[in-house]
């Protein structure tokens, strides 16, 4: 298959892949895979696979591709295409929650130093990073991460790439408990998706619509929360977009929660646990097995809470999440008293305290931690956080 042929049949692809034939337009890019002479050609198709196989959540299958890739830009020697290929590798490791690995590989990007197409990849670039960082718990970091990728979106007018911060920033707010800017920022997401998204993927206002619902939550606007969640949901069961779903049906389960209605969440909870566990969010399970030691906490079922905790306890440890394992050891120490269990009441309380060491999270000001409770929050040029009070 020659250079004309191999573009043709990408385009063709994507056209399929736009009109929501997902498993053709998979069938047509495998085909070019096989048969093109043209590495360029390869090289974009294989850009497509990636794509695709992220939103349906294959993530092994989109580092697969990725691995492939790299080796294809290395046989084009070219730095622009590199970049491209290792950034393609860092996503996929940052979706299988493979954290170190991404934040090693968007170094690798950064100190590539190619032309001006690497550069207005180092916004996608920061934001992967940020993530990374943010799923460790590594929170001033992240945080410059963020800001660096809104700078690179702002000088370069991509306002695709200011949404997906805008939806991270969400994230990173509603975990340390600022829910004034959690909601603030996909809101802001939205609003981008209204003026400038008529030719971009539904995914956007998806994925907004989603940040939008976990702060509604979180400030107790249950309504407007199932709302944002219920149009979420939409498009992701309508564009088959497993990850999504998975993250609606545990905000649900939550909603559900709030309303003290637990035999409505705990079927929720074990929907997005079994599409967690299949696509491989490690990261997403924490946050089920939170939910569901909150359930039967409600319900003074203390043993069965601490079972799902210690589940939960595996998984933030293997993942290195900080904050996870805050949670828990705060869950673990309500328990215990409950219990009047002194000696293992005693040991959450202290590593509750060395987590909060560990992440620096308390306000420079005031020397309280920050993230116990919904408090506004400022950030210092250099990062830092402080109460905004």
């Amino acid at each position: 298959m020659g250079q004309d042929q191999t573009k043709q049949q990408i385009e063709k692809g994507l056209h399929l892949y736009q009109s929501n034939q997902t498993e053709k337009a998979l069938r047509v890019w495998m085909r070019v895979l096989e048969k093109s002479a043209d590495p360029a050609g390869r090289f974009r198709v294989l850009g497509c696979l990636i794509t695709a196989h992220a939103e349906m959540g294959r993530y092994k299958d989109m580092l697969k591709f990725a691995v492939v890739q790299i080796d294809t830009a290395r046989e084009l020697e070219d730095p622009d295409f590199l970049t491209e290929s290792y950034l393609n590798l860092a996503r996929s490791n940052e979706k299988l929650c493979e954290f170190q690995k991404t934040i090693s590989y968007c170094k690798t990007c950064l100190n590539m130093q190619g032309t001006t197409v690497s550069l207005q990849l180092n916004g996608q670039v920061s934001l992967s990073m940020g993530n990374a960082f943010l799923g460790l718990s590594i929170f001033q970091k992240a945080l410059e991460c963020f800001e660096k990728a809104l700078r690179y979106a702002h000088n370069n007018d991509d306002k695709m790439l200011e949404c997906r911060v805008c939806c991270s920033l969400g994230n990173f707010y509603a975990q340390i408990k600022d829910y004034e800017k959690a909601l603030f920022f996909p809101c802001k997401a939205a609003e981008l998706v209204n003026d400038y998204g008529k030719g971009w993927s539904l995914k956007y206002r998806a994925m907004s619509q989603y940040h939008m619902a976990v702060a509604y939550r979180k400030l107790g606007r249950l309504a407007d929360a199932m709302d944002c969640c219920e149009e979420s949901m939409k498009i992701a069961l309508q564009h088959g977009d497993r990850p999504l779903q998975a993250l609606c049906l545990l905000c649900f389960a939550d909603i559900h929660r709030s309303r003290k209605d637990l035999q409505t969440a705990f079927p929720r909870y074990d929907s997005s646990m079994s599409i967690m566990t299949e696509i491989g969010n490690r990261l997403g399970l924490i946050q089920v097995l939170l939910g569901v030691t909150k359930c039967w906490m409600i319900q003074k079922e203390l043993d069965k809470a601490l079972e799902s905790i210690e589940k939960a306890q595996e998984l933030a440890e293997g993942l290195g999440n900080k904050l996870g394992l805050l949670k828990l050891h705060c869950l673990c120490e309500r328990i215990y008293r409950t219990k009047g269990q002194q000696q293992e009441l005693r040991d959450h309380v202290v590593k509750f305290h060395e987590c909060v060491e560990e992440m620096e999270l308390y306000c420079g000001m005031c020397g309280e931690s920050i993230g116990e409770k919904n408090n506004q929050l400022q950030a210092l040029p250099c990062s830092h956080f402080f109460h905004l009070k």
